[in-house]
């Protein structure tokens, strides 16, 4: 690329496709779309690896209207959008997992604001979150998350995304298997839960002046506690897997 071609029509539009599709996936992607991370650093972010990855763009392959430009815009703004959603859906398990034991506990009503979404959320579920974003760190999420805009440069032309049926069919599919795999990573401690109910309820049967406020929901929170931390990184690993799973499925944007 000579420098009389960097400052033409066809790669400065193509600079800015690349500057969305980069924005649009810093806004809705795990970890970069932390609340906590103010938006002038996920534009200058944006602009930073546009900057980076300006080399290996494809020449443009469409014809610059104003029409063309706003659908290659929103063309862009969605490709970052559903890759968001399709890891999200893998990574919020671990919440709706968290929603469930905190309703199991009697924690339901002790909420905090989570700082990655920025809002309010039952604090084991706030909990398993920060530990799971913990993990994606660990798996280096965000590096896969660049290489994969690197390889959808050579796959996806700018402004040339469209939705297929077979993602939006995984899409609908994988957010039943959010409310399955959340409620199986809760299952051992809403199993305990439930026993301890009707053991609690044998005994109020048996000895009237037992006393279940006094008595029964400390050990009710007791016994979740001691199953949540021998079975935390059993639930990471599930998670580990999901994240996995959904980040080998973005395949089918190729």
């Amino acid at each position: 690329m000579g420098w009389t071609e960097v400052f033409t029509d066809t790669y400065m539009v193509g600079f800015v496709l690349l500057f969305f599709r980069f924005a649009a996936l810093f806004m809705a992607a795990p970890i970069f779309s932390h609340q906590n991370i103010p938006m002038n650093i996920k534009a200058s972010m944006a602009f930073f690896f546009s900057v980076v990855f300006y080399s290996s763009m494809p020449p443009l392959a469409m014809e610059i209207t104003i029409t063309s430009l706003i659908l290659a815009i929103l063309s862009e703004f969605m490709l970052g959008l559903v890759v968001g959603i399709v890891l999200l859906l893998a990574y919020n398990v671990i919440t709706f997992a968290g929603g469930q034991i905190s309703f199991m506990m009697g924690f339901s009503m002790a909420s905090a604001i989570d700082p990655q979404t920025g809002v309010s959320m039952p604090i084991i579920s706030q909990f398993l979150s920060l530990i799971g974003l913990m993990v994606l760190l660990a798996l280096d999420l965000h590096h896969w998350l660049l290489l994969f805009i690197d390889d959808s440069l050579r796959a996806i032309p700018l402004g040339g995304f469209l939705m297929t049926e077979d993602l939006f069919n995984y899409i609908i599919t994988a957010a039943g298997n959010m409310f399955v795999v959340g409620f199986m990573i809760a299952f051992p401690i809403t199993a305990l839960a439930l026993l301890a109910d009707i053991i609690f309820g044998m005994l109020m049967k048996t000895m009237p002046q037992f006393n279940i406020l006094v008595i029964g929901f400390p050990i009710k929170i007791m016994v979740s506690f001691v199953v949540l931390i021998a079975t935390l990184s059993a639930t990471m690993l599930i998670l580990k897997g999901e994240m996995i799973e959904a980040f080998n499925t973005l395949e089918m944007f190729f």
